[in-house]
């Protein structure tokens, strides 16, 4: 028998056009299977096309043995070394598409488990739903009232701090008018009288601006109060 022969029948490159018609075929096997997957709202699962997969794959490996065992018997080595690339070559790609076709299984069995664990949870739920659809919607309702509620704080607080500057505004202006008065009062020389009646209305001043200051607190504090 010449070394290019296998026991089975057939040459070793006709094992090996053999074998690769196969991988063909069993990447387009694959190539449907994810397709089938991916594309199904909840993973289709094929049970004939991946048992057709792992069979044509298996025959790959055995056709991989043969033909390693035919690569040896060759006399000159530039030809040994070549089909020895070949034939490594197949046994990689069908040990690659093993790997691919065992993480499918992989896969579809933590479906399988992840739809067995949602039906038992729904079937312990079902007299429960719309009791737990209830607490979710109030829930909601409750987080949207407190939102808001937060917001209208914010916008409160903004405003008695505009209203707090515009008086801090307000009093260095007045001091800085007392200052201006003062001395144009004093170089034109009035009597101290004068003097004194301009620094009680002076006092007169500061209180109203302070009493208008502790009414706006009062009046935000009380409006925070209400909002909450």
């Amino acid at each position: 028998m010449s070394a290019l022969e296998g026991g089975g029948g057939g040459t070793l490159s006709e094992i090996y056009q053999s074998a690769r018609r196969q991988l063909l075929r069993t990447r387009d096997g694959l190539e449907k299977l994810e397709r089938l997957e991916y594309t199904a709202a909840s993973g289709m699962d094929s049970p004939e096309l991946s048992f057709s997969i792992k069979k044509d794959i298996t025959q790959i490996q055995s056709l991989c043995v043969e033909m390693d065992r035919l690569w040896r018997s060759i006399a000159a080595k530039s030809q040994r070394d070549l089909w020895k690339r070949k034939v490594e070559q197949v046994a990689e790609e069908a040990d690659s598409m093993k790997q691919s076709l065992d993480k499918y299984f992989l896969r579809n069995q933590k479906r399988m488990m992840e739809a067995k664990e949602r039906a038992e949870l729904l079937g312990r739920a079902s007299g429960d739903s719309a009791h737990i659809l209830r607490i979710f919607d109030d829930e909601a309702q409750a987080m949207n009232s407190v939102r808001n509620s937060s917001r209208m704080l914010e916008e409160a607080s903004a405003t008695g701090e505009a209203i707090l500057f515009k008086y801090s505004e307000q009093r260095d202006r007045l001091k800085r008018a007392q200052r201006k008065a003062l001395d144009v009062l004093n170089t034109v020389g009035l009597s101290n009288s004068v003097l004194k009646l301009i620094e009680r209305r002076h006092r007169v001043d500061n209180w109203i601006k302070y009493a208008g200051m502790i009414l706006t607190i009062v009046v935000v504090f009380f409006f925070v109060r209400w909002v909450r």
